[in-house]
């Protein structure tokens, strides 16, 4: 039987690497096997998509809903991972029928087009296309479909959102001003920041997209449906339906049902938004750790002030933050790069092992990026976004901008742009990109603010 729940639809995307090898480990008792194959195979081959919810990599660690389970299935089952992406939806279910991999682990709506080529494996998950608008008093906001007729909706074109709002149109007799926006100009995340911004008034999108890009905009609504329930799961080659009852039975554990919602609050609850704090400059200094910053910015030969404007952006010199990622204490240090430097647990989120794990790591990136951006003034920016993003999606900007005829030594409307391509599938499935998909906004607002608070340091605090 399969599995239904209310899950957002990225619960099902399981970044991962499921590869059918010799098999060799046992089933989970109480699955069903229907095929000659009843154990889990040594090697699971597993495809996937970039996506903000799926599988990306952040700060150089494999992240999203899909990878984390799916790393965990593995982990449960004793079994290698063979990741492999693919670029497209139909692409990823061609290698399904080839034999390239033997899961999907992927949003394959459940539909009849499906039908034949994928049994769905795992929890159902539930999405469906929601109305984007701010957040504004009760006799204001819309509340019902009708309430969109003279009003300006904002959607891709040619995408299922612009089907769905003309539909939607007829349905309740036209009025809606749709407008539509160019593929090769805007993606619908775009559009999502600029209802936030204030620049549209409205746009649509999926429910689990449009949840995650609430938490870098709390002031969103996405209360109202617009669509019908899109359902959608992991898929299996259907010659192995004993894996997907294998799928079916580790996924209703207990441990893995707590583990999903841990997950649930980690991708679509746990706030990206930086919180607002006032620094004082009027006593000469920036924060009560600049003695720290001075000394291991000094180092390194970096100037103490742009180290101490980083970690105003990072944390607001609050040594109990914990992004959303993982990331601890003032400097917001990843736990793996954490161990890399000698930090324990217990020494990553106190001020002074953490801010010198930080010194390393800037020096570190400096040095990485030295032959790439040769001028030392310009580089310090393109360090900032590295020790933001990791330092792939830099490399994978530089490629970018060299490709497209911007220059790859600067940054503010050469390299910083190619970072905003990569949001867009086809720039990340680009053969010069290495590492998929990145929101690339959120870097690029970080170097600018990190070197905007810089500048009013370099005003008011002596060096």
């Amino acid at each position: 039987m399969r599995l239904i729940t209310t899950l957002p639809a990225a619960i099902m995307l399981i970044s991962g690497m499921m590869a059918c090898g010799g098999a060799s480990k046992s089933v989970n008792e109480g699955a069903v096997a229907d095929s000659t194959v009843q154990a889990w195979p040594d090697t699971l081959r597993v495809g996937t998509l970039y996506s903000p919810t799926s599988y990306f990599i952040y700060r150089e660690e494999k992240m999203g809903i899909d990878y984390d389970l799916v790393s965990q299935l593995a982990a449960d089952k004793g079994m290698v991972l063979d990741l492999k992406v693919a670029p497209t939806l139909p692409a990823l279910i061609e290698m399904i029928d080839s034999g390239l991999i033997d899961v999907a682990a992927y949003e394959v709506p459940v539909t009849a087009e499906y039908k034949s080529h994928v049994i769905p494996a795992g929890k159902e998950s539930i999405t469906k296309q929601v109305l984007v608008q701010p957040k504004t008093s009760a006799d204001r906001r819309i509340t019902d479909v009708t309430q969109l007729a003279g009003r300006e909706v904002y959607v891709e074109a040619g995408s299922k959102y612009l089907y769905r709002l003309e539909n939607l149109n007829d349905e309740i007799g036209g009025g809606i001003k749709i407008k539509e926006v160019k593929r090769d100009s805007i993606i619908t995340e775009d559009l999502i920041d600029m209802v936030a911004d204030g620049k549209i008034p409205l746009t649509i999108i999926d429910s689990d997209i449009a949840r995650i890009n609430r938490t870098y905009y709390t002031d969103l609504d996405i209360g109202l449906p617009v669509s019908f329930d899109q359902r959608s799961a992991w898929g299996v080659t259907p010659s192995k339906a004993w894996l997907a009852d294998s799928i079916d039975s580790w996924m209703a554990g207990s441990e893995r049902q707590l583990m999903q919602s841990q997950l649930l609050k980690r991708y679509f609850e746990l706030s990206k938004a930086a919180p607002t704090f006032k620094v004082d400059f009027s006593k000469g200094r920036i924060s009560p750790y600049d003695n720290l910053f001075r000394k291991y910015a000094g180092k390194i030969g970096w100037d103490w002030r742009m180290m101490a404007s980083q970690g105003f952006i990072e944390s607001r010199f609050d040594t109990t933050v914990v992004s959303w990622a993982g990331a601890r204490g003032i400097m917001q240090i990843m736990p793996r790069t954490a161990r890399a430097h000698g930090l324990s647990a217990g020494d990553i989120a106190r001020p002074e092992p953490n801010i010198r794990a930080a010194a390393a790591i800037i020096k570190s990136l400096d040095s990485a990026l030295a032959k790439k951006v040769p001028n030392k003034a310009e580089r310090r920016k393109f360090v900032l976004a590295a020790y933001n993003s990791g330092i792939a999606h830099i490399y994978d900007a530089i490629a970018l901008a060299e490709k497209y005829g911007k220059n790859p030594g600067v940054w503010d409307g050469n390299v910083a742009d190619a970072l905003l391509m990569k949001a867009k599938p086809e720039y990340y499935n680009d053969p010069v990109c290495r590492y998929g998909y990145f929101k690339g906004k959120q870097t690029t607002a970080y170097v600018r603010e990190v070197m905007e608070f810089y500048n009013r340091t370099t005003r008011q605090v002596k060096q």
